[in-house]
């Protein structure tokens, strides 16, 4: 996942020029290759030495490959016109690897240790502190609803369910409720607080039910783009809510996806229901609060 994810981010920047240059970049950031592993490459005990940078590692890696590849552009725009047919078949590409690869491996330790400071912290909440840390990679999932912190919660609670465990299917179970809670809390807010939005923000509320039921909180990123000062806390302390009471009952879940529509292979199901309604109502209520009534003008209503 992490080498694809920084290849298209990277082709996103840099078009398919970048794309080489970002598979290779986020396969490094996997693998936790430094600049210092190349001098004990020989070594027996090197390997043990690599630390990966998980998924934060692998962005910066898109990123950084798609700008590389567009500075070469422009400092290659010089170039006879007779280069013109392999610069994005040769130069772009294999120089583009190139200094990704450098670049990457310089700062993959850093990466690593930011990595591994998350992951350590996170495993550290488990068994006395289980309560605590649902409500953390919960909130995390309403953080930036899809990007690189809520991701982080996810590839965490998919490393806790691949350890098959019943710890980390609550791990999983927690991370999922609290993906599903903001779209959930922004529907029920334009359903029974009309007057907080508009009559388009009605009818895309409308659509949050499913994608929130699904397990797709990049329904809640309109809002939040529009309104991140209160949107963010609202869904934020609604994810927590979510995510806290899931861990407190028991929950767990086998499945790294699927919303509600997995909830047959869900440990307790009903109380998962439950800790996922309690959530987007929380959720609700603050973000309900924290706006203002808009004017009938603006909301379309009382005309």
């Amino acid at each position: 996942m992490l080498p694809i994810l920084a290849g298209y981010i990277a082709m996103s920047i840099a078009d398919r020029p970048g794309l080489a240059a970002g598979f290779v970049g986020g396969w490094i950031a996997k693998q936790g290759y430094t600049i210092g592993y190349l001098s004990t490459a020989m070594d027996a005990d090197a390997q043990a030495a690599l630390v990966s940078g998980g998924f934060l590692g692998a962005l910066l890696a898109g990123f950084l490959a798609g700008y590389i590849v567009l500075g070469l552009e422009r400092a290659l725009e010089k170039l006879p016109s007779s280069l013109e047919g392999i610069k994005p078949i040769l130069l772009y590409p294999v120089l583009g690897v190139f200094l990704t690869r450098l670049v990457m491996m310089g700062v993959n330790p850093v990466m690593g240790a930011i990595n591994s400071a998350l992951s350590g912290f996170l495993n550290g909440l488990s068994g006395t502190s289980i309560v605590l840390l649902g409500i953390i990679v919960a909130g995390m999932q309403a953080t930036d609803m899809g990007g690189p912190i809520n991701k982080a919660a996810y590839v965490f609670g998919t490393a806790a369910l691949a350890e098959q465990t019943v710890t980390g299917n609550m791990i999983m179970a927690a991370v999922m409720a609290g993906g599903m809670v903001p779209p959930l809390a922004i529907a029920l807010s334009t359903t029974f607080f009309k007057n907080r939005w508009t009559e388009a923000d009605r009818k895309a509320g409308v659509v949050n039910y499913i994608m929130g039921l699904s397990f797709v909180t990049e329904g809640a990123i309109p809002f939040a783009a529009a309104d991140p000062l209160r949107v963010l806390p609202a869904c934020i302390a609604g994810s927590a809510t979510a995510g806290g009471l899931s861990m407190l009952l028991g929950c767990a879940s086998p499945a790294p996806h699927g919303g509600a529509w997995v909830i047959a292979v869900i440990t307790n199901p009903v109380q998962y229901l439950l800790a996922l309604a309690a959530g987007a109502v929380v959720g609700c209520l603050v973000l309900s609060l924290l706006k203002r009534p808009l004017p009938p003008e603006q909301s379309g209503l009382g005309k």
